[in-house]
């Protein structure tokens, strides 16, 4: 299996012992192969957005087999690609000085430059 994951602290491979015995926690590690995202990767957002939209759409019913699970995930994303839909981006730069003050910095008035 491939993961593709965020950085969340929960997504390493010491939360399987923590939650399977030692011996299947070391099964399942040994089938797994993950990726992990970059930290500050906004394209993260996107893959949300249309992972969440696969889900609605193509997979919102009980899928019989691994096979047809593949086939419907393709058909989704080949007629998704085909359309070229876009993510409309509406984070702007003055909401994100709002939401996430505490990375930009403080300027005084007199330390601006005209």
């Amino acid at each position: 299996m491939v993961w593709v994951c965020d950085n969340l602290n929960t997504h390493k491979i010491a939360s399987l012992y923590e939650r399977f015995s030692p011996s299947e926690a070391r099964r399942l590690r040994g089938r797994l192969e993950i990726h992990y995202t970059p930290k500050h990767g906004s394209w993260l957002n996107v893959v949300e957005i249309e992972l969440n939209l696969l889900t609605r759409m193509a997979l919102n019913r009980r899928v019989g087999d691994f096979e047809n699970l593949c086939r419907q995930s393709q058909a989704w994303a080949d007629r998704r690609n085909a359309e070229e839909k876009k993510v409309d981006r509406q984070f702007r730069t003055d909401e994100a000085r709002i939401k996430l003050k505490r990375l930009y910095p403080e300027y005084k008035s007199s330390q601006i430059r005209n």
